[in-house]
């Protein structure tokens, strides 16, 4: 999927920016998906609008928090690495998420940390071993247009800005009052192991035979190469229901797991469809939502419900 909608700077866009001289970051690749992302657009669903927004927020918040940019403050969401930028002015950055080999004007860099990339410098993010999305925040943000309120770009619903590509040019914001007070932060890894999935079951498990649950809470599920920011198709054992006939479209969340004709189980995730047919035969958690993000195809995963 890709989005429709172009958001570059407001008034004349990226050519503007660069006559002014101001901050920016030139891609000059993109790597095999990256956005701009940020808190998202909660609250329009009665429009048909998903809130939409990074896929690991806490990935994106430790960010952020790292440069003291405010909360929501737009980022790059960088799918499997491969991104490379040049800084058009001296600037602070932070690279989060799934860890990767990081460079600045050809220098190591560390994960969680603050990071120094002076003007005319090159940052490029290696593929990650472990997990799949990374985040990179620079200090002030990046600038690019709202769309109903969010630089985010949704690839379902077309908002936002395109995905990145080289050649773009992404102005940076003005650095916020308050200053950094840590140069690096504790982070546990991210995507290591097999996660384990809260989920609180309903609304619709009663559609669902008595083996269908015990299947979910018991049995592996391995993420498929069918899966993007909208949701993460699954592979494993059949989900068979006890009700046949249709359900009438209902409200959709981040974490529903969806369940198609085939039995085979869909996780929502950030860029969801805000209604659906299928009956929802559970809801992972919103905690454990970041660790949903990061689970790459081949991945196994497992669910194990709690009291909501």
């Amino acid at each position: 999927m890709t989005a429709t909608m172009t958001a570059p700077l407001p008034e004349a866009g990226a050519a503007a920016a660069e006559r002014r001289g101001g901050p920016a970051l030139e891609v000059l690749a993109s790597g095999p998906f990256a956005t701009v992302q940020d808190g998202g657009r909660p609250g329009r669903a009665a429009l048909g609008v998903g809130a939409s927004g990074a896929a690991d927020r806490a990935s994106y918040g430790l960010a952020n928090r790292l440069l003291a940019n405010p909360d929501g403050a737009p980022a790059i969401e960088a799918t499997l690495g491969g991104l490379a930028l040049r800084a058009r002015g001296d600037l602070w950055v932070a690279v989060t998420g799934a860890a990767c080999n990081v460079t600045v004007g050809g220098r190591g860099g560390a994960m969680n940390t603050v990071l120094r990339l002076r003007d005319g410098e090159l940052l490029r993010l290696g593929t990650p071993a472990r997990g799949l999305r990374s985040y990179l925040a620079v200090r002030g943000g990046v600038a690019v247009r709202p769309v109903l309120g969010s630089c985010s770009t949704d690839v379902l619903a077309g908002l936002g800005p395109d995905p990145l590509g080289p050649g773009d040019l992404l102005p940076v914001g003005p650095p916020p009052e308050a200053a950094p007070v840590l140069d690096a932060a504790p982070a546990a890894p991210v995507g290591a192991g097999a996660p384990e999935l809260r989920v609180v079951l309903g609304p619709r498990d009663a559609w669902f035979a008595p083996e269908a649950v015990r299947t979910l809470l018991t049995a592996e599920f391995e993420v498929t190469v069918r899966s993007d920011r909208v949701g993460m198709r699954l592979a494993g054992p059949p989900l068979p229901r006890a009700v046949d006939g249709e359900l009438p479209s209902e409200g959709m969340v981040p974490g529903a797991l969806q369940v198609p004709p085939d039995g085979e189980p869909v996780l929502f995730l950030a860029d969801h469809p805000v209604t659906g047919g299928y009956p929802v035969i559970a809801v992972v958690c919103s905690a454990d939502l970041p660790a949903a993000a990061q689970a790459r195809p081949g991945t196994r995963l497992r669910f194990r419900a709690v009291r909501p």
